[in-house]
């Protein structure tokens, strides 16, 4: 059984077991969340939302906050224009504990 869930701007096909990053919010380690965008719920046979699906959630477990960093350089030569710029994006890990459709 797999679901398709929205999460912010971003949809994320998950399936029970599996591990994905979301959004940034305040949470613990540990701590069981449970997200109800669900627009579908796949297996033997489909449920598709309109938009969501009535009823419908997936249940998932905090296990981590990784943050990705990332550079931006501007250099232009002979101009003696140089600039570094870093941002730190931050997420929530999660896994999947149960689908319920």
């Amino acid at each position: 059984m797999y679901a398709i869930f929205e999460d912010g701007s971003r949809q994320y096909r998950v399936e029970e077991g599996s591990v994905v990053n979301i959004d940034h919010r305040e949470c613990t380690e540990g701590q069981t969340l449970e997200l109800s965008k669900v627009l579908l719920v796949g297996g033997a046979t489909a449920k598709i939302g309109q938009p969501l699906v009535a009823g419908a959630k997936v249940v998932v477990e905090v296990v981590g906050f990784p943050r990705v960093k990332t550079q931006t350089q501007l250099f232009r030569r002979r101009k003696n224009v140089r600039r570094l710029r870093g941002h730190t994006q931050p997420y929530v890990r999660v896994k999947v504990k149960q689908i319920v459709g």
